[in-house]
Formats: structure tokens, C-alpha cells, sequence
């Protein structure tokens, strides 16, 4: 396969992606994370903390934290939004055609990962675009120096995303990681990048914020400023009051730094192109029996090209009954909720239950800081693959045009929700039985505000985008920041100071549940006019 061919693959496969309405969710949140990492000179929340101490915002600190903040949040959301070309093209027939040509499997990975990396890429160059808005905007200092703005991208966040391009290639072509475990499985693996990497003893020099950490050390001592323990704090977190400033010219890069940089995008490169050991190129010929990417690719055929006529069915949760039958909305709506509750829990094993019940026994029997501390966000972290589900799942099972011709459109949307709510109420039963009966009645209606808020998320994010992984974006990351104490997010009432839930208050969550629960009706009633 030629440099040209190579390019022209990935090239298409790049706009492909860009035109996805999780391309521009997933670069919204890169922006607002950009926003965040800059924040006001008043502002209680931080992504860089220096012991107590930021730099003024000139263009290193400002390039630096952008960087940083736009480098972790691609590792994690940028995933979701490359990943799956592999699987789209043995479900598109695009592998068929690949098949038949002399492409090499090397270089069919290559062009995915190319693909990948321009997606992501763009992405960060939308991002040192805002850096640069935001330096003007604060106007602490406004001479702009693009080597101090734009080096911290090249060097720090390019490396990070390029793992991650190079991961979503990997994981496409390991069957057990295609689907919804592999975006578990890499959010718990960015974690640990994003973490372990920040150590000074991390494999090549890790997410590279090392070097500048230390010369913001040594420029607060040189400014003989006080700056606590030293402690560098990286990722979202309030703080007790305005961080301090410090002037900080940006950090000056060895070249033993540069040689780690350039051997991590090898690296990526390299696990990028090591699936075509085993990797078939949809060639049935070069697998014993089937694989992942042709059963993929028989499920996508058997769904567009049934076999044969199919007899109409009898009158069940997605139809109607005749004209002629009288027809109660009661009724109505409880057949709905029956059958989106068998949908949505369809395949679970037994095993998942299981696991549910254990820790909601557990709920029952351990002291209640622990029940909301712990295991109901363990509960409600279970089954975040399958509320992705809401929303997602006819589009991306090729039933959009059969449940179309539903009469009552609203009332099934409706009833998709509330069934997700039903699965929130099961899973978390444990720990709100233990609330009610030590009289934490405060607890009780956070509860009830997140069982109704998780089930609106994932159907808004799935109806509007029309696929399961923003929500799981999101929604992790999301979990991610309420364990850690950060209360802005807490919609379940896990963050407490003296025993009381200290987040938003349940009416707003539960009005936030509403708003996510309308635009999901406006998103699908838009697009049925559209058709139309």
C-alpha cells in the first residue's frame, strides 16, 4: 500500500468522523475543560495547584494548563469518539471490499490509526486556539509568545493522544474489548496513565509533566514565594480560596525529555500495527472459522436482508392495538415499560444480578457514611453499560425504522426512560432501604433526584447523538469526580459534611432529569419531522 493510498484511507476515514455528533460533544467538553483550566482570577476551582500557588497567566502557564487539561480529558473522551472504525467498516461491507483488495493489514491499521490521531489532533488544535482566546481574555498578560502557548501541546498532549489513537486500533481488533467493556476497561487504564504518569519514576517520563513541575518548584523558591508542602496537584479541584500567582516562563525541555516524547509516539505506533499478527483484514480465509469482524458483518446483512417475509406479529409493547379496541393510556404505558425494561436488561448474566444483590445486602449491614460514601456509587457505577443502552440501542441495532411506525412516539421515549429509572431503583434498593431506616430523609430525596437524573443523561445523550458512548464519556468521568469529593457534581448525595448531603439540591437535579428528558422528545420529534 503506497504513502498516497495510505493518506486518501485515513483522510476518509477523518471526515467521516468529524461529521459525528460525538465529534462535536466530546470537542464541547475539551473547550469547557479549557475554560476551567484558565478560570478567573476569583475562582475557587483549579486544575493546576502549586501549593496553593498559580502562575500568572501568561502563554507557558497558560499553554501548560490547557495542555495538561486537554491532554487527560482527550485520553479519556477522545476515545470514545475514535474508537469502532474497525468494527463500522466489517458492519458497513467496507471490509468486504478491503478484502478484496492487495492492502496489507499493517497498512490498513496504519491509515485507523492516522485517522485517529487527525481526530484527536484537530481536537487539540481547537484547544490551543481557546488557550490562546483565554490568555487575551483574563488579561493578566497579553504579550503572546507562540513557542511558550503551543510548545506544551506538541510536546505534552501530542505523545497522550497518541496512546490513545493507537489503543482505539488495539481494543477494535481484541473481540472482548470491542463493545462496551473495553471503554470500562480503558477509562480505568487512563486513570492510571493520568495518575501513575505524573510520578517521577514512570516509564518514559510519563504524561510529561514532570519537568514542569519542577521548574514551577524552583521559580516559586527563586520568587521566594511560600508554596505549602510543595504538593503539585493536577485535575479538577476546589479550593478552600483564589490560588496565588507567581510569575513562570514556561519550562525548558532537555533532550532527553524530546527523546521520550518521540519514543512514546513510536511506541503507539507500534502497538498499533501489532493486531495485524492476528488481525484477519476481513478475509474469512485467514481465520479459522469466523471472525468478530465477519459475524459482525453477517449481523449487519441478516438485519438489513431478512431471509424471508416475516408474518406480522401479535400486538406487544411496540404496537398497536386495532383501531377498533378500546385503548387506555394506563394500559398503554405499563405494556411499554414492560417491554423497554426486557430490552434493556436483555443478555444481562445472571452473574450481574448476582453482584447487585451482594451489595445491596452489604448496603443493609454496614454504617450508613459508608452505604453513601461507597457503595451506592459502586451500585451506580454497575450498570452504566447498560443504561448507554437508553436512547441508542434501535439505532445501533437497525430497528430506528421499524419502531418509526409506533403511534405513540413520546410515550415510548417515555417509557424507555422509566425504565431506566426502574434498573437505578433495583440497583440502588439496598442503600436506600438503609437510609429510610436510620431517618436520613435528606439522603433519600438525592436518591430519588439521581435515580431520575442518571436514566435522563444516558437517553438524552443517546437520542440526540444516537450512540451509546457519550454517555459512558461522560457519565465516568462524571462518577469519577463525585468520589473524590467534589460536590458540584454530586447528584446522588455521596459528598456530606456532618452527616448531611452537601451537593446540589435534589429539585435541581430532578429539573436537570426534566430538561435531558425534553430535549430527548424535541430531538426525536425533530427528526421524525425531518423524515417526514
Amino acid at each position: 500500500m503506497t504513502g498516497t493510498a495510505l493518506v486518501r484511507l485515513a483522510a476518509g476515514d477523518f471526515r467521516d468522523r468529524v461529521r459525528r455528533p460525538v465529534y462535536a460533544v466530546t470537542l464541547l467538553a475539551a473547550v469547557a475543560l479549557g475554560l476551567l483550566a484558565v478560570p478567573a482570577a476569583d475562582s475557587r476551582w483549579a486544575i493546576i495547584d502549586v501549593g496553593g500557588n498559580r502562575g500568572v497567566y501568561n502563554s507557558a502557564w497558560v499553554g501548560t494548563a490547557t495542555a495538561l487539561a486537554g491532554a487527560l480529558w482527550l485520553t479519556v473522551g477522545g476515545f470514545w469518539v475514535v474508537r469502532g472504525g474497525i468494527v463500522r467498516d466489517a458492519a458497513g461491507r467496507v471490509g468486504e471490499i478491503l478484502a478484496a483488495t492487495p492492502l496489507r493489514t499493517a497498512g490498513y491499521l496504519a491509515a485507523k490509526l492516522l485517522a485517529n490521531l487527525l481526530v484527536l489532533a484537530s481536537m487539540l488544535g481547537v484547544l490551543a486556539g481557546t488557550a490562546l482566546v483565554l490568555q487575551l481574555v483574563r488579561g493578566e498578560d497579553r504579550a503572546v509568545h507562540p513557542l511558550a502557548l503551543l510548545g506544551p501541546f506538541a510536546l505534552i498532549a501530542l505523545p497522550l493522544i497518541a496512546v490513545t489513537a493507537a489503543a482505539a486500533v488495539l481494543f477494535d481488533t481484541v473481540p472482548p474489548l470491542r463493545a462496551g467493556f473495553g471503554n470500562v476497561v480503558w477509562f480505568v487504564l487512563s486513570l492510571v496513565l493520568a495518575i501513575g504518569g505524573q510520578s517521577a519514576d514512570a516509564p518514559l517520563g510519563g504524561i510529561g509533566v514532570q519537568q514542569a513541575t519542577q521548574s514551577m518548584v524552583d521559580a516559586l523558591r527563586r520568587q521566594q514565594l511560600p508554596f505549602g508542602d510543595g504538593e503539585f496537584s493536577l485535575g479538577l479541584t476546589q479550593v478552600p480560596e483564589p490560588l496565588h500567582t507567581f510569575g513562570w516562563d514556561g519550562a525548558q525541555f532537555s533532550g532527553g525529555f524530546l527523546t521520550t516524547r518521540l519514543a512514546i509516539v513510536a511506541c503507539a505506533a507500534a502497538l498499533a500495527v501489532l493486531p495485524a499478527l492476528w488481525f484477519g483484514r476481513f478475509d474469512p480465509a485467514r481465520s479459522p472459522g469466523r471472525t468478530a469482524t465477519a459475524t459482525a458483518t453477517a449481523t449487519a446483512r441478516s438485519v438489513a436482508e431478512p431471509a424471508e417475509p416475516v408474518a406480522p406479529a401479535a400486538p406487544g409493547p411496540f404496537g398497536a392495538l386495532p383501531p377498533t379496541a378500546p385503548v387506555r393510556a394506563g394500559t398503554a404505558f405499563g405494556r411499554l415499560l414492560v417491554g423497554q425494561t426486557r430490552i434493556l436488561v436483555q443478555g444481562v448474566p445472571w452473574t450481574w444480578w448476582a453482584v447487585t444483590a451482594a451489595l445491596g445486602v452489604a448496603a443493609l449491614a454496614v454504617p450508613l457514611p459508608l452505604v453513601t460514601g461507597l457503595l451506592l456509587p459502586a451500585l451506580w457505577l454497575w450498570p452504566v453499560l447498560i443504561w448507554s443502552r437508553l436512547g441508542s440501542q434501535q439505532v445501533e441495532n437497525g430497528l430506528e425504522e421499524l419502531l418509526a411506525a409506533h403511534p405513540a412516539p413520546r410515550l415510548r421515549l417515555l417509557a424507555d426512560w422509566a425504565s431506566g429509572v426502574l434498573l437505578a431503583a433495583v440497583a440502588g434498593l439496598g442503600p436506600l432501604l438503609r437510609m429510610l431506616v436510620a431517618g436520613d430523609a435528606a439522603g433519600a430525596a438525592h436518591w430519588l433526584a439521581g435515580a431520575l437524573f442518571v436514566p435522563a443523561l444516558a437517553l438524552g445523550l443517546g437520542t440526540v447523538v444516537r450512540s451509546h458512548r457519550p454517555f459512558q464519556a461522560l457519565y465516568l468521568p462524571l462518577w469519577y469526580l463525585l468520589v473524590n469529593q467534589v460536590r458540584a457534581v454530586d447528584f446522588m448525595g455521596a459528598v456530606r459534611t456532618a452527616g448531611r448531603p452537601d451537593g446540589p439540591s435534589p429539585l435541581l437535579v430532578a429539573a436537570l432529569a426534566a430538561a435531558l428528558l425534553g430535549a430527548a422528545v424535541l430531538a426525536g420529534s425533530a427528526r421524525r419531522d425531518v423524515k417526514r
